[in-house]
């Protein structure tokens, strides 16, 4: 699995991406409920996709939302229907070697996690990207299961599978205080708190 692969396979998909979509205002409530998402804190969006979460974040009183996808054709989508609300700005690249202004409360990683080929070196990278004492969460709106068998299919080549949600809390441990782990028949969703001397972050 490569960039090249993700970003070909997400620019077909990104013209109907919002008209597939299916999602549940229910569960994403949840998943924000767990990550702690307060008004006026800033929120990162890996692998944002069109913007499917920003009417979420906004809704819940976001100062500042930055969405960031590595497919160019996801990333404009998003731009373009955001480009008249100041709290919203989109970057098209590769989280793991973008450099951005300021550092976030929030971190969110949203039906997204498999297709980051090296998913130890993402959870690092993103402790780095956090304000001391922010908070990470990695979750999907369906079970872990209904998430592979998914990727089973035409995406099988830019999927590791969705790793056990102990495991990757594990992976959470060495830079987070982890605060949710659930793998159910309705969602996934592992959230932590960056660890007050998380060896490679810095202060703001």
């Amino acid at each position: 699995m490569d960039n090249k692969d993700i970003i070909e396979f997400f620019d077909m998909l990104a013209p109907t991406w919002d008209s597939d979509m299916v999602k549940s205002d229910q569960i994403i409530g949840r998943i924000l409920g767990n990550a702690k998402l307060k008004a006026g804190q800033s929120v990162l969006d890996v692998a944002c996709g069109t913007g499917v979460m920003f009417d979420y974040y906004l809704e819940r009183g976001a100062g500042s939302i930055t969405g960031i996808d590595i497919a160019p054709k996801m990333a404009q989508i998003a731009k373009d229907k955001y480009k008249d609300c100041k709290e919203v700005s989109v970057v098209c690249g590769d989280v793991m070697n973008t450099e951005f202004e300021h550092k976030f409360d929030l971190i969110v990683v949203y039906n997204a996690f498999p297709h980051f080929p090296h998913p130890e070196k993402l959870i690092a990278r993103l402790a780095t990207l956090l304000k001391p004492g922010g908070r990470l969460t990695v979750a999907h709106g369906e079970s872990r299961e209904k998430i592979d068998a998914r990727h089973s299919g035409a995406a099988h080549k830019v999927s590791l599978g969705l790793m056990p949600a102990d495991e990757l809390a594990k992976l959470f441990s060495p830079y987070f205080t982890v605060e949710t782990v659930i793998s159910d028949d309705t969602m996934y969703q592992i959230s932590g708190k960056l660890l007050p001397h998380c060896p490679l972050t810095t202060a703001h």
